[in-house]
């Protein structure tokens, strides 16, 4: 019997930062991104400019995988941490994030570029204790910037 290949990656969930600072993100099931400014109805990072460059800033889209949210969840003693609690924009099942900075991705009709890993902020350890550490080392998400304009929807796949 030939061995089964992995899954294919994809879009687990897909969450909006509130216009509230540090209230909950809303999970919806689908997001439109345009290029070089962001997320759709995302008011907080939605077409930001970088005060030192006065262009459009890289910091459009977050992304994280389920199965680092997983490891963190069980290394802190927690049977979960819910879809949306660590901040990310997009959460992703089947594929190392990190592996792929550098690299663009396509997700639905949209294009991104990895550019960097996450910073978690001090809101990680709202969650649990400890989870803020965790989140370092490459373990923490990606931040991407928008190429191609374009939905994704949950479960949508992702290729790199």
């Amino acid at each position: 019997m030939p061995p089964s290949s992995p899954p294919p990656a994809r879009v687990a969930s897909l969450h909006l930062h509130p216009a509230e600072p540090g209230a909950p993100l809303q999970t919806v099931s689908q997001i439109g991104l345009v290029a070089g400014k962001g997320i759709l109805g995302e008011p907080r990072y939605f077409g930001k400019t970088s005060r030192r460059t006065g262009k459009p800033t890289r910091r459009q889209v977050s992304l994280i995988e389920r199965e680092q949210i997983a490891e963190h969840a069980t290394t802190l003693g927690l049977q979960s941490i819910p879809p949306g609690a660590v901040r990310a924009n997009i959460e992703t099942e089947g594929i190392n994030l990190i592996r792929h900075i550098g690299k663009e991705i396509k997700i639905g009709a949209a294009v991104l570029f990895l550019y960097e890993g996450r910073t978690p902020c001090h809101r990680m350890d709202a969650i649990c204790a400890g989870l803020r550490s965790l989140m370092e080392n490459n373990r923490q998400g990606v931040m991407a910037e928008i190429i191609h304009s374009g939905a994704i929807h949950t479960n949508d796949l992702i290729q790199v």
